[in-house]
């Protein structure tokens, strides 16, 4: 005698079918959790990196207000200076390594103890390669459809 209603086997089914869609719910969040883990720990390690630098650089700006001529280098880092007609001052650069890609330029203009930051960024020093793996239509007579059947039909101008 079978009174309807959902049996023993049908509501184990929807257990089963809820704690898989659990499971899978909670891999894909540790999964997106530890991708920015390391997404923050690249980015500390970058800022950490960045203002060592920006130290370094601030103390080469402090040795050479205090000295009377802009040496040749300070600290190890090289500095090139010349006279600025425009400004009216002798100028400083040189560059404060951040990372292998990275480094810290700076550009100052001194003058009688007091001095003008003209350039003080992040640049990148690494090569750029291009990835060409892609096949991309680069604008020839055959615009690639030929699967859909469409390459007889059309024509390009």
């Amino acid at each position: 005698m079978n009174k309807g209603g959902m049996g023993v086997g049908s509501s184990s089914i929807m257990l089963i079918f809820a704690v898989l869609c659990l499971t899978v719910f909670s891999l894909i969040s540790l999964s997106v959790a530890q991708n920015d883990k390391s997404l923050v720990d690249i980015e500390a390690k970058l800022v950490t990196e960045y203002y060592a630098a920006d130290e370094l650089a601030e103390n080469i700006l402090a040795e050479i207000l205090g000295s009377d001529s802009i040496p040749d280098e300070i600290r190890g880092v090289r500095i090139d200076k010349e006279w600025d007609w425009d400004l009216i001052a002798e100028t400083a650069a040189f560059s404060c390594p951040i990372s292998d890609v990275k480094q810290l330029d700076v550009k100052v203009a001194v003058s009688d103890g007091s001095y003008d930051i003209l350039i003080w960024k992040m640049i990148n020093t690494g090569d750029w390669v291009i990835d060409d793996t892609l096949n991309v239509w680069s604008g020839g007579d055959d615009p690639g459809f030929g699967f859909l059947g469409l390459a007889d039909e059309m024509t390009i101008d």
